[in-house]
Order: C-alpha cells, then structure tokens, then sequence
C-alpha cells in the first residue's frame, strides 16, 4: 500500500492511510485480534453477523421491488454558454 504526502502535508497523507485501512476491514481486524477470542464466541459472532447480513440483503431486494429508497440523483445538464 503507497500513500503519497504531498507538500509535507502529513495530516492528509494520515487521513487517506486511515481510509484505506478502513475500506479493507485491516482496523477491524486488528480489533478482534487484540484479545482472544474463544471458539464459541467466534461461532455466535460470525452466525450473528451472516443473519445480520442475510436481512439486510433481504430488505435491500424488498425495497428495490417496492421502488422506496433514495431517489437517484439526476446529472445536471450541461449547457454551453
């Protein structure tokens, strides 16, 4: 992973590491590894979160039939002065 700090800007070059780090679940995992975790528990947490996964698939596919959510944003036209 290569972080660019442009104009000795340390503070935003920190801020994208962070992001990416984030995007790729690395912070989440470092979390989970800080203490150990017993077998049991780490059944019940990925059952937990597959269930939490599956409903929030199903009610994503509910509301794309349904037609509620968000409205898509249109792109302003563009005209040429």
């Amino acid at each position: 992973m290569l972080i660019l700090v442009r104009d000795n800007n340390v503070d935003q070059a920190l801020r994208v590491l962070k992001k990416k780090l984030q995007q790729e679940g690395i912070v989440r995992e470092m979390r989970l590894r800080e203490h150990f975790e017993k077998p049991a528990e780490k059944r019940a947490r990925e059952k937990a979160e597959g269930i939490r996964r599956a409903r929030k698939l199903a009610q994503k596919k509910l509301n794309r039939e349904l037609g509620i959510g968000p409205a898509k944003k249109s792109k302003p036209s563009r005209s040429m002065k």
